[in-house]
């Protein structure tokens, strides 16, 4: 009779709690499954169903206190992880079990080259002498698909795009050859391309090492394609799991039933059609606007001679109440074009014309009134709310700044008025930005970017890194405001299901070029250009079988960033 093998993993009825002022809380309650060599396992939920947390659990990475394991075992290859010494806790933390976080920027150490993180990894357990550590992250880069390893080596975290970072991470965790990787919300923010280069460079090396794969997301369409397995997880506990082809196919939880209902943009929106203006009444006139940067590279930022062209001519006209979509890569430029429209930088060349008036020769008091009318929601809440502060004096603050709009007096009820506007309650004005979920601190960032009453509000992929039913919601607020204000948005985003649905017009970005923009429909039933065949050809469905058959033809090829 043959012996049969234990699971690469095996989590048993793990519980983690966390021992605070306000009392117990049960983030991981009671879950069990288990991943085998070359399986994947993802795990499905919303923020706060403790999925991240159950994950930390297998490399103890648990801040103790306030959080303890309290009952439960975590197997890896038949031995238990949570009775192992520290010693031999090290041995496998990082050399066979290794992770890949969602937050690059926080993961990365800003004052140390890529190059230097990665071969820091070999040098930490002994692998090899400098020079050969050095010369494997270089090989390590080119792996991952890093452009120019050789040279990038020696650059630091922020001179890479979010995907980029993400390859740097992926590097990262794979120098030692693990057996076991964990990916924490790999793909979340990224554009669809990016996102697809990196989940099909996630298949490539999982095949090639035979790992075992535990993959953390909201994200349905990257659960489908990626996931041999699903476990659903809510408040703690696994609600259902199975083969990913009947998860998604038939699903038993209503919880589950109500993810795979939740995708934002399910519905077209055939309630609002903006009135596109004549050419002389466009509320803003984008002309020929370019943003050029000289590459540097180390320390001391040497100059390279090369120039990065992030905005390379872009022109387009913005209705009053109409909504843009812009969409396109990381590395194409979109955020950039938001940052110059607002004037947070200057163009190399072009022009922004708000109402007539060109906003980068404005005199003080014209550019007081553009700060006032044109306003911005980032795409996280968090960096963007200031933590020493109650919502009250955030959403207040603008009146602060900009005095005469409202007298002090009623800041108080308009804080309310505003607050109940965007869904929140009035009570909320007394608490802080971490007391709340990453979809209430975006609905605060949206109550303060109505505070002056504007007419334009560029959303910087201000919906990318919330769950996939607070989307829904955020989408749905928005959409209700266009319709009650006559607003006007310029929605940059990469999810192009949630641009399909909410976007009067669509301009596909490309390298800092416009490659193709028109109608929604027109854009999304129709497509011209190659560039946006393959952003729709890569943009996830939540159907396993769709994926498959996709991945049996032709992937999305690399990108071509500046």
């Amino acid at each position: 009779m043959v012996e049969q093998q234990p699971h690469l993993l095996e989590v048993r009825n793990l519980h983690v709690e966390f021992h605070t002022s306000f009392g117990t809380i049960r983030a991981v309650d009671g879950i069990s499954y288990t991943v085998d060599r070359g399986e994947t396992l993802a795990i499905l939920g919303e923020s706060g169903s403790g999925k991240s947390v159950g994950a930390a659990a297998i490399l103890n990475l648990i801040d103790t206190p306030p959080g303890y394991i309290t009952d439960g075992q975590i197997y890896y290859k038949g031995r238990d992880l949570l009775t192992m010494s520290a010693e031999a806790r090290r041995e496998i933390n990082g050399r066979q079990i290794a992770m890949i976080f969602q937050d690059t920027l926080a993961h990365l150490n800003p004052v140390y080259s890529v190059g230097w993180q990665i071969a820091e990894t070999f040098r930490a357990h002994n692998q090899c002498a400098p020079k050969e550590a050095d010369a494997r992250a270089v090989e390590l880069l080119q792996r991952v698909g890093i452009p120019d390893p050789g040279l990038r080596a020696g650059q630091y975290p922020h001179q890479f795009s979010g995907g980029q970072r993400q390859r740097v991470m992926i590097a990262m965790a794979l120098a030692l050859e693990p057996d076991l990787l964990i990916a924490d919300e790999p793909t979340t923010a990224l554009d669809v391309t990016v996102q697809a280069q990196i989940l099909d460079l996630l298949k490539r090396l999982q095949i090639e090492e035979g790992m075992g794969l535990v993959l953390i997301t909201h994200d349905l369409g990257v659960a489908a394609d990626m996931a041999d397995r699903v476990a659903v997880m809510h408040a703690g506990k696994i609600v259902e799991q199975g083969p990913a082809v009947r998860i998604f196919g038939d699903p038993q939880h209503p919880y589950t039933r109500r993810l795979m209902t939740s995708i934002p943009g399910q519905a077209k929106d055939s309630g609002h059609q903006a009135t596109i203006a004549s050419h002389d009444a466009l509320l803003l006139e984008v002309r020929d606007l370019a943003k050029h940067y000289e590459v540097t590279s180390g320390l001391l930022r040497r100059r390279s001679g090369q120039m990065t062209r992030a905005v390379d001519g872009v022109s387009f006209g913005l209705a009053a109440g109409e909504t843009l979509g812009v969409v396109g890569e990381s590395g194409s430029g979109k955020s950039t074009l938001g940052r110059v429209i607002l004037r947070l930088e200057d163009p190399t060349r072009g022009s922004v014309v708000y109402r007539g008036r060109d906003v980068f020769t404005m005199g003080p008091a014209d550019l007081r009134v553009f700060r006032r009318k044109v306003q911005v929601v980032f795409q996280d809440p968090y960096s963007s709310l200031n933590p020493r502060m109650n919502v009250a004096t955030i959403v207040s603050e603008p009146w602060a700044i900009h005095r005469n709009i409202l007298p002090k007096r009623l800041w108080a009820d308009g804080v309310v008025d505003l607050l109940e506007k965007v869904g929140l309650k009035a009570d909320h004005a007394r608490r802080y930005p971490h007391q709340f979920s990453g979809g209430q601190r975006q609905r605060i960032a949206i109550a303060r970017a109505l505070a002056l009453g504007p007419e334009l509000i560029i959303c910087d992929e201000a919906v990318s890194a919330l769950d996939v039913s607070v989307q829904a919601q955020v989408i749905a607020l928005l959409a209700q405001l266009r319709d009650e204000m006559g607003l006007a948005y310029i929605f940059i985003a990469h999810d192009l299901h949630v641009v399909e649905h909410f976007a009067d017009r669509v301009l596909v970005m490309q390298a800092g070029r416009v490659v193709e923009q028109g109608s929604s429909q027109q854009i999304f039933e129709s497509p011209e250009h190659p560039y946006t065949r393959d952003l729709l050809a890569a943009s996830p469905v939540p159907d396993p079988n769709v994926q498959a058959a996709r991945r049996r033809q032709k992937l999305p090829r690399e990108a071509v960033g500046p």
